[in-house]
């Protein structure tokens, strides 16, 4: 297994789970310089659990249950790989959302609330890295 480099530790990323180029174009809109967003619609694609663990949160569309199942993204971050990345969701129907919430994802907002809530969440999560 690669080590992370302390550098790889302090850079300041996060993901979207979505093909919604809107909701990107919005989130980076609010991102303060020095901050990397990755766009996937699969888990994978960021890497194994190690390279997963580098990213400060994950905003997660509830909407795209055509490109991938939400619940089996908290699933596999919380009970396959016992990740505690934090996980904010937007979207979906309140069935959804309830399921979410035992699945253990951290906050479940909609869309607009969660825009505002982004230069809270760059303030909470920007320890460390480049200013």
């Amino acid at each position: 297994m690669n080590r992370p480099t302390i550098e790889q530790r302090l850079r300041r990323r996060l993901v979207l789970m979505s093909r919604d180029e809107a909701m990107e174009a919005a989130v980076r809109e609010r991102m303060p310089a020095g901050w990397e967003l990755r766009r996937v619609t699969e888990l994978e694609a960021l890497g194994d659990w190690h390279e997963i663990l580098l990213y400060r949160f994950l905003i997660l569309d509830l909407d795209e249950i055509d490109a991938f199942d939400p619940l089996d993204v908290i699933r596999e971050l919380r009970v396959v790989h016992q990740i505690n990345l934090p996980v904010f969701c937007f979207g979906g129907d309140a069935a959804l959302r309830d399921e979410m919430r035992l699945a253990r994802a951290d906050r479940l907002l909609d869309r607009d609330a969660l825009l505002e809530l982004l230069p809270a969440l760059f303030e909470r999560y920007g320890w460390g890295g480049p200013a």
